[in-house]
Parts: C-alpha cells; structure tokens; sequence
C-alpha cells in the first residue's frame, strides 16, 4: 500500500525534492523490518525491490543534473547514514529470503551507473569489501550470477583507477599494530578487523615514548579477498568435466568465464603490492596449474600427431561444445580442446599480468606442469608416448605468445646455460639432450616430430632460443682457421696458391651456364664489390661467387628442375625475401651486431664444436643420399630458417663456402660438398640415371601418376631435396646479402 500509495502521490501531486523522495524509499525499507512480522516471505513479495530501484534512480538523476564530480545530497545522505552498511548486513542475513540477490544487485547498480568516483568514501569501499567477502562462499548458489556481476564491476573500477585496489588488500590478522609519529612519541593504534566497522575514528591506544621504529606485534600478510572469491567461483563442477570455453552455453559456464576474465583484469593492475599479493597470498597459481595439469592428464595415452596438429585454434570462453559432433572426428578432440583453451588462459593471463607476477605465474606453470607433468612424458622410452607428448609439446609452443611463460618454457626446455657448449656438456640437461637426439631417431616420426618441434621454437621471438642452440658455439668464431699471418700460404689475388676456385673445379665448371648463372646484369653491375659479411684478412668475398657456388654444387646430370616449369631459383628469391624481412622483424630488439666479432677479439685457440643442434642437423644433412623424403625435407627446412637468422655469425658460417675453417671444422658448405662428392661416385653405377630422375621429380609433383617401383627411389628423392635445397641457400645468400648493402653506411 505504501509503494501505491507513493506512486499515486507522485502522479497527482507536485513532485517532492529528490532528497525527500530518497529519504521516503529508504524510510520505506527500514520500516518493513520494525513493521513485519511474516520474515519467511520472499522479498520479491515486498516492495523492497521497488523501493531499491527507486533510490538509484533518483541518485542517476541528481548526479545528472550537478556539474561533474559534484555530490548531491542524496548521494551525501546514502554515505553519512552509512546506507551501503545497513544493506551488506541485511544481504548477509538474507532476510527477507532473496534479499542478498537485492543487495547484490543495488550494489552492482550503484558502482555501475554513477560516473563519480565511490570507491574511495570509506562508507562505499569497507562495506563493499565486506559483501565480496560473501561472494563465492557457497558452490552453485542461488545468487551466484549476481555475484559474478558485481565482483566484475568492481574489477572495471579498480581497472579505471588502480591505486584503489590498495584499499582491498586486507591484513589477516585479528588484531595489529601500526604507528605514526607525532613529535618525538610514537603513537601506537590498535585496531580489531573482525569488530563490525563503525566508520568513526579509532580511540587512540596507549602511547609509548621511544626513539625507534616498533616492530608489529606479529607477522602480517596481506589478504585479496576479490581474488579469492573468483577463484571460488571459477570451481564449478562442471569445469573438471570440460573445457573453461565449452561452458559458455550455460548459466555455469558464463559465471565461469566471467570470473576469469575478472581475474584477467585484476592480475594487470599495476600496483606491486597487489601483484606481491595476488601470488603470494591467493590460490591463483594452484589453480592455474592445476587445471592445466588435469586437462593434460585427461588427454588420451595414444593421439595421431596431425589431429594435434590440425584441430581448429582455440580462444578461451569463446567455444560452443558439441559432444557428439568432436567424437564423431576423433576419439580425445574434447580432452585436447578442453586443455588449449585452458592453456590459451593461462598464457593470456599471463601476457596481461603485471610484470612481477607474469614472472611469479609463469614460473609456476613451469614448476608444476611442464616439469612435474610433460617432462617424464617427453623422457619415456615408449615410441607411440614420445610421439604423442612431442606433437602436443610442438602445439604448446605454437600457441604460447607471453613473453614471460615463452621464457619459462624455453628454460624448461633448453635450460638456462649460456656459456660455450661443448661434447662432455651436452648431456648436462637431460631432456634438452633428449629432444636434439630425438631428431636422429631411429623412428622416422618421431624425428619428423621432434625436427618440426624445433623448426617452431626457432621461430617464436626468444633470443636465448638461438644462443642456446647455435650462437654459443659460433660467438668465437673458432671454426676459423687460426694460423699466424707468417705460417700462411702466400696469396695471390686475394687466394692462396693451392686454392681451387670452385668456378675453376672440373666438377662445377659445366655448370656455369648462362641459366645458371644470376640472371640479373643490372645488379651484378651495380652491385659493391665485396660482402659486408666476410671480413677474412685476406679480402672479402663476392656475393655472386657465394651464389653461384651453391647454385652449382649439384652437377648438371643430378639436376632435374630446369625440365619442370615453376622449380626455378626466383621462386626461392620471393620466398627468402618475405621470410627474412619476418626473421628481421623478430630479432631487431636483439643486441646483434652487423658485422662478425673482431678476430683479434676471438678466443681461437679453444676447441671448436658445432654444437649438439647443429652435429645432429650436419649428421643428418650428410645422409640426406639415404634418408626418407619427408625426413630430408624437415631437415633441410631447419637448416635454411637458422640460415634466414641476422646474425653475421650464422652467415658467416652457415651460408659462406669460402671461409678457412680450421682442422676437423666442417660447416654447412663442406657439408654438402661431401654429399656431393658421394653422389657423383653413385651416379656413375646407376643406369639411365637422368631419365628416373625427372620421372621421380614429377611423380613428387603429381605432374605424373604412380606406376611402377623405380629403383633407387630414396636417392633420386635425395638427389631432389638436394638441388632445391642448393638453389634456396643460394636465395638466402642472395637476399641477405642486398638488406646489408641498403642498410649499411
């Protein structure tokens, strides 16, 4: 009777001030509680919804109609008569039943619709902490969504301004000390945090005159219960079942997905002491971890590599679960999809955190799922284990994008030493050895695997990636030969006198044909004299010469690409271009200098090794004469991506045939000329040679059908993988070779 008393009043009769029509709603609930006595009924049988309304309303209004950041005295009645107070404890009771729906929402409401800032008013922010205490104390409650809606209006205003988080980091203690100085006394204040909150000033306790600082009466730690309680609220029972993405269809699922992304908010605040807090004093890094580790677990034992590979990419909160249509794919889709949302969470979260805490995050994701989980998964002995584990290693490292948990990841997998690598300490860290000699498996797959798992990590941009697998070993630059100037052969033309021109060899001199030449006068012309990259005290030497040094180490009855349209060197020119400027892109934050470390400042004389990587991709490059297609083609692959890397080093080493290495030195050139000099022998004992090889060349290219077996198919695969290989070092060469020139002085 009173609401229709009131609304026919505001209909017929002049309209009151605002602040009397406040006064009046308020009046209103409170005399409900003296006049009631049927305490079991609903509140959505009162008025009190109503009467709730009506108060934001008007506090809407008045706000509207001041000057900005102005308050009214609506809003300064709310605050002094400590409104917000009175609500939190009936919401608390919850009386009448659904009154902490109402609570909740008036809350929600308030922060939301007020532009003003609240939080700061000690009126506004304690007993709002007090009702996010209430929040998620209770799995599937009834009042859960409104919970989630009112914890994640907080989160946004504590985004909008975050030095107020300050005001949500709790001491855990029932009682402390704290201090301030007033002249020469220290004045001691004790205060009881469990005592209902008055909002008037505490009673000073009794003073205590000395010259130091007091110690707190006992430890203190800080508690975030807005953390706490999303944490809470992201335990839905479902959530052990599937994925965090595939609940978004539900009520469950969207309160789920609510919480973590108001986690995702708070861990970016940029206040240290409330990231100091978030790790230290809440359960966000268990949870992380352990829904990762969980999800893991629940992965099947046996997975086929390309489904891992292939299934759709995955976005947290965004997937819609089909059971029937993902087992209808393959047996564990669910499972896989249900752990890369959580882990694209994880690493989202972490890309968002605060500094201190990505670091303190991914460090635990480090602990407690790579090394604690997928580390004895990679070391089993199990070929069908080891193939599994590798491909969804090899999606992880896809997926990661945080350069904090990249870092962690990386350590994990490659560790963290940083000086020269040499044969006694390359099993030092077991599973870094284990995952190089994966790639000389005696399973064809699993080198394939484990080959694609590194052509991906030497990809993402993480500088120690390449120091740990290559430029520790080629910063001395030790593979050169170091003989004094006085021990050296005489020189003539910038050469010494036995040394043989590859130009001038037998074996490649037939092949210096005008189609296999550069095919570009314009820029032989124009073009410096010498190679930024080489600096031999002896001269440097010519990029054309580096190119046509590869161009023609296949001899010409080995070649088949000329006789197939689309095969030719300037496809690898487009390509090489397109990936060094990526490659440029991801190291230019990196200290690498443009041109090779000065001799005179290279220790020489320690023993040169390639390296474990780089042995295992030499091995294996110089039996690509007996080695599976697909296996050379993985290896060749790796081998012209850290080829595409900036580093004069690399270059140097990698893409110059004419360096002097030293004694029992071999590089990628030298590499190549053996396996050459190996086919030619083979050749030679092979009948109509040529003819299989185009046929093979086409049959790769479906240009010809399957027929008969061809003998000596492995070889003539090789051979193939070989001259493409040859022609695309050429192009590297090529193009690394031209951004020097345009970007040096």
């Amino acid at each position: 009777f009173l609401g229709l008393f009131h609304f026919i009043l505001s209909n017929l009769a002049p309209s009151l001030p605002l602040q009397e029509d406040f006064v009046y709603h308020w009046k209103a609930i409170t005399h409900y509680y003296i006049e009631t006595s049927d305490d079991k009924a609903p509140v959505t049988d009162t008025n009190i919804p109503s009467h709730l309304e009506q108060m934001l309303d008007i506090l809407t209004q008045e706000e509207s109609e001041r000057e900005s950041g102005e308050t009214g005295p609506c809003m300064e009645y709310l605050l002094h008569h400590k409104i917000l107070e009175t609500l939190f404890t009936l919401g608390k009771a919850d009386c009448p039943p659904g009154m902490k729906q109402q609570v909740l929402s008036f809350y929600t409401k308030l922060l939301g619709r007020i532009h003003q800032p609240l939080l700061p008013h000690i009126n506004v922010h304690r007993p709002v902490q007090k009702l996010i205490r209430l929040c998620g104390e209770i799995l599937a409650a009834p009042t859960e969504n409104e919970e989630i809606q009112f914890l994640c209006i907080v989160c946004a205003k504590l985004k909008q301004d975050p030095y107020l988080v300050n005001f949500f980091l709790e001491v855990s203690m029932m009682s402390i000390r704290c201090y301030h100085n007033r002249g020469s006394r220290v004045v001691f204040i004790g205060e009881d945090l469990a005592s209902p909150d008055t909002g008037q000033p505490q009673a000073e306790g009794q003073a205590a005159e000395s010259p130091e600082e007091p110690k707190s009466a006992a430890a203190q730690s800080n508690n975030y219960n807005i953390v706490t309680s999303l944490l809470n609220l992201t335990k839905s029972p479902v959530t052990s079942k599937f994925m965090l993405s595939s609940l978004s269809v539900s009520q469950d699922g969207r309160i789920v997905v609510k919480a973590c992304e108001g986690l995702m908010l708070l861990v970016s605040l940029p206040e240290p002491a409330a990231a100091k807090c978030l790790t230290e004093n809440t359960e966000l890094c268990e949870l992380l971890t352990d829904r990762l580790s969980a999800f893991y677990k629940a992965l099947p034992m046996s997975m086929d590599p390309l489904d891992i590979e292939t299934v759709e990419s995955v976005n947290w909160g965004l997937d819609v679960y089909n059971m029937k249509d993902d087992a209808a794919i393959f047996t564990g889709k669910r499972a896989l999809i249900s752990f890369l949302s959580w882990l694209d969470y994880c690493d989202q979260l972490i890309k968002e955190a605060q500094k201190t805490a990505a670091a303190v995050l991914a460090k635990a994701v480090r602990e407690r799922f790579f090394v604690a989980v997928m580390e004895p998964q990679l070391m089993q002995t199990s070929e069908v284990g080891i193939l599994t584990s590798t491909a969804l290693l090899n999606r992880i490292i896809r997926q990661v994008t945080s350069e904090a948990l990249l870092q962690d990841m990386v350590y994990f997998l490659l560790g963290e030493e940083k000086g020269p690598e040499t044969l006694a300490s390359i099993a030092q860290n077991p599973l870094r050895h284990r995952l190089i000699e994966h790639c000389d498996h005696l399973s064809d797959e699993i080198s394939i695997m484990t080959l694609r798992l590194f052509e991906q990590l030497i990809q993402k941009p993480n500088q120690h990636i390449l120091h740990s697998l290559m430029l520790r070993s080629l910063e001395e630059r030790n593979y050169l030969e170091n003989k004094p100037q006085e021990e050296r052969e005489p020189v003539e033309n910038g050469q010494p006198h036995d040394f043989i021109d590859l130009e001038e060899d037998p074996l490649f001199v037939d092949d210096f044909s005008p189609e296999n030449r550069l095919s570009s006068p314009d820029w032989l012309s124009n073009s410096p004299t010498h190679s930024p990259y080489h600096a031999k005290p002896d001269g440097k030497t010519e990029v054309h010469k580096i190119v046509n040094s590869f161009l023609c180490l296949v001899p010409d009855e080995a070649k088949s690409s000329s006789h197939v349209e689309g095969t030719g060197y300037d496809t690898y020119l487009r390509d090489a271009h397109r990936q060094f400027r990526d490659y440029c892109g991801i190291c230019q934050r990196w200290d690498w200098r443009g041109t090779p470390k000065a001799m005179e400042k290279c220790d020489l004389d320690s023993p040169f090794f390639e390296g474990h990587f780089l042995k295992v991709l030499f091995d294996r490059m110089g039996r690509i004469l007996d080695q599976p297609y697909d296996v050379n083609l993985h290896v060749t692959s790796v081998l012209s991506k850290l080829s595409l890397l900036p580093h004069p080093h690399i270059h140097e080493y990698l893409l110059d045939p004419y360096i002097n290495l030293g004694p029992g030195c071999r590089s990628l050139f030298s590499v190549i000329v053996r396996v050459v000099g190996d086919l030619m022998l083979r050749i030679q004992r092979i009948p109509d040679f040529t003819p299989k090889l185009l046929l093979v060349r086409k049959r790769l290219l479906g240009l010809e059908p399957e027929g008969l077996n061809i003998d000596h198919m492995t070889l003539l695969e090789g051979v193939i993988v070989l001259e493409e290989f040859c022609k695309e070092l050429a192009a590297i060469a090529f193009v690394k070779f031209h951004a020097s020139a345009s970007t040096s002085p």
